[in-house]
């Protein structure tokens, strides 16, 4: 097991009395100076915990050619610890609301006036970047980003790490083959290049399959728009409050396939009676400098644009939605490009989803920086940011692996602590056979058939599941002997890394001592003060809330319009149980997001909507999700009690039962026998199960809409 330690600020006692004041007094907050000595090129400091672990001998390619264009790539910098300081009680302030604070929002002029580096040192590190020949595009209104360019050549001479080709599973890339090193003067200020490789996130979403371990030749019960609202208790609300005059930022790589399959989706499911729900693509451009937002066009992440788009308006019909896409540069995802140029823009989106995701333990040190002071400047600005917690359980370093061996990791997106992480959950009617009671047996006009609230548990798609091994008659779920290791877990294809995510925040900085493992220098971000329910661990949970987001295990699974055929779409014509279907965490993080567009109608614009959540779920109605549609009409929250977001795993980090035989031909160790994830190595103990309260399995559980919007705040 590896110990976790927290991300913590070590603040001088006398740093103290810089603390914010009450009112908000930008010209009183300016950062010193942080650059106090000359730059001396022989005097280095590395910027650790940022290589990838795919830049190794064994996929080694060699040397891209010097003159190779590194366009766009982004260094992140850092303020003071005492601005630090004053901004974390920013941000507190804005959400308390005995402050004068209280919603009271910066521009991005406003932050990085108050919150950004000493002009003197950005001119000292565009200067540096400069004397090495790379052109510097745009300093970013938050002071904390600079866009430049330059040839791999360059990046060598002045960070000395060398860009080489990989070749990774039969697929090129290039990368940095070590941790990046710049002059200790520039140290202070300059919290690293945010990517140098070209391994972009991956999108969050899972293609439904026709599974056939728990149909037994019954139908699935697909879920389509009116489903989502009779099940989270969205109907009371429509259609008086249904988004009206706000705006939801879907932030993604590529364009729509079709701008007509949003449409038929809303037309085919009842949702276009909302007329003043509309749809749009942007590239956002920066507010200075040449773009760097170039239109990415239709890539194979379409289908994650669809849905993100789709289901969004799912939830807010008469929201205004808004694609925003940026091509992927060399180095940099086209989703961070558009976030950065609409948060640094004058008019952000008040409301933006993101269904993407990267291990903190792999995704690096300089990059999780990145995407948390990006989310933090969203935060004090009352920018809500909704993210996808991810695909793999307590696994997110195991993305599509046949069975876990990094151990308990989380998405960097997701774990910041300025944005609500979206957790994903089944239905479990089908587990309590109990479908009957939940599902109609004719559909309504709009294809609805849903009849209430149903009881969930965690998705889990992984044979480590309790509830699918318990339906197979298998009573454990590691060893020989164990379901993982049956012949049905392996015909079923249920020997994967697949589930809802959750866990705790463990490699936010540092680096780890074996890449991908959570470990050496790691430590998480630390436990930010709203996240009033959980373990008292020290560091930041997740996810905060969950919603349905499985892909058929149990016969659910989303519909959406999506006909790009070549990518797994289907033609949207005939009865919607002929369209494309799928699930994923991609579904749950817009559909939140389209339930806060619902809550801004009535109250205006929230920032970080999680400190609210938290404070409800502890003063107001929470109820036992597995009632179902005896839980009451008071909830809030469904706590989701039964279950778990466990995943099958080998080898000897965090997993448990595990077993390998050894060839007396070869002498090489194979494995023979399952293990399941645990934050044990002597004793099995789930990672994770669900429980009472707040767990690692769908944090606070699911939300009734209606409810959560009419007591909001109280």
């Amino acid at each position: 097991m590896h110990r976790r330690s927290r991300l913590s600020l070590s603040i001088p006692a006398f740093l103290l009395a810089l603390a914010f004041p009450l009112t908000i007094q930008p010209q009183t907050l300016r950062s010193r100076v942080m650059v106090t000595q000359g730059i001396n090129e022989n005097v280095l400091h590395r910027l650790a915990g940022n290589t990838r672990s795919q830049a190794n001998a064994q996929n080694d390619a060699g040397a891209v050619a010097g003159d190779l264009a590194m366009d766009h790539m982004m260094l992140q910098l850092q303020r003071p610890p005492e601005q630090e300081l004053a901004l974390q009680q920013l941000i507190e302030s804005q959400q308390d609301p005995q402050s004068p604070n209280y919603h009271h929002w910066l521009t991005a002029e406003e932050f990085g006036t108050s919150f950004g580096p000493a002009q003197q040192d950005i001119e000292a590190v565009t200067g540096w970047l400069e004397s090495h020949g790379f052109r510097v595009n745009s300093v970013y209104p938050n002071g904390m980003l600079i866009d430049f360019s330059g040839t791999a050549g360059q990046v060598q001479t002045a960070f000395h790490t060398a860009i080489h080709r990989l070749n990774v599973n039969g697929i090129e890339h290039i990368a940095n083959m070590s941790d990046p090193m710049i002059p200790e003067a520039l140290a202070p200020v300059m919290a690293g290049v945010v990517s140098m490789n070209d391994f972009m996130p991956r999108a969050l979403n899972k293609p439904h399959t026709q599974y056939t371990f728990t149909s037994g030749g019954s139908t699935d019960q697909a879920v389509v728009p009116a489903d989502l609202a009779t099940i989270y208790n969205l109907t009371p609300l429509f259609p008086a409050t249904s988004g009206q005059g706000q705006t939801i930022a879907v932030i993604e790589d590529s364009d729509l396939y079709s701008t007509a399959d949003w449409t038929t989706f809303r037309s085919t499911f009842g949702l276009s009676t909302y007329t003043s729900g509309s749809l749009t693509t942007v590239h956002p451009a920066p507010s200075t400098g040449a773009s760097n937002c170039v239109d990415p066009r239709v890539t194979s992440d379409d289908v994650e644009t669809t849905l993100d788009a789709e289901w969004a308006s799912a939830a807010a019909p008469a929201a205004a939605i808004q694609v925003a896409a940026c091509a992927d540069t060399r180095t940099t995802f086209g989703g961070f490009i558009a976030m950065q140029n609409m948060v640094n823009s004058g008019t952000p989106p008040a409301i933006m989803s993101l269904s993407y995701g990267e291990c903190e333990a792999e995704n690096g040190a300089s990059s999780n920086a990145a995407y948390s002071s990006l989310f933090q400047q969203a935060a004090t600005e009352g920018v809500s940011v909704f993210v996808s917690a991810g695909d793999e359980g307590a696994a997110s370093c195991d993305a599509g692996a046949t069975g876990a061996t990094h151990g308990i990791g989380v998405s960097a997106y997701a774990s910041t602590p300025y944005n609500v992480a979206v957790g994903g959950t089944d239905f479990g009617d089908t587990v309590a056979h109990s479908t009957t009671v939940y599902w109609a047996a004719t559909n309504s006009p709009t294809y609805g058939s849903a009849q209430s609230y149903i009881p969930e548990i965690p998705w889990n798609d992984s044979c480590a599941s309790s509830l699918l091994a318990g339906y197979s008659g298998s009573s454990t779920v590691y060893g020989a002997s164990g379901f993982c290791s049956s012949s049905t877990a392996a015909a079923e294809g249920l020997q994967e890394v697949v589930g809802g995510s959750g866990g705790p925040s463990g490699c936010a900085t540092g680096a780890p001592a074996t890449s991908g493992v959570v470990g050496g220098t790691c430590k998480g971000y630390v436990k930010p003060s709203w996240q009033i329910l959980g373990p008292n661990d020290g560091v930041r949970d997740i996810p905060d809330v969950s919603l349905f987001a499985a892909d058929g295990i149990w016969g659910h699974y989303y519909v959406m319009c999506f006909s790009d055929t070549r990518n797994g779409g289907a033609r949207c014509t005939g009865a919607p149980s002929t369209w494309a279907g799928a699930g994923g965490t991609s579904f749950s993080s817009p559909i939140m997001a389209g339930i806060q567009a619902l809550v801004n109608q009535k109250y205006g614009k929230q920032g970080n909507p999680a400190s609210v959540y938290y404070t409800m779920a502890k003063g107001s109605a929470v109820c036992k999700s597995s009632n179902g549609n005896a839980a009451g009409p008071g909830c809030v929250f469904y706590n989701v009690t039964e279950g778990d977001n466990t995943v099958n795993c080998s080898g000897s980090v965090e997993c448990y039962g595990a077993t390998t035989s050894t060839s007396s031909h070869s002498h090489r160790s194979s494995s023979s026998a399952n293990g399941a994830l645990s934050t044990s190595g002597n004793s099995f103990i789930e990672a994770y199960g669900a429980g009472s309260g707040w767990n690692f399995a769908t944090g606070l559980g699911s939300v009734n809409a209606y409810n959560l919007v009419m007591n909001w705040g109280h």
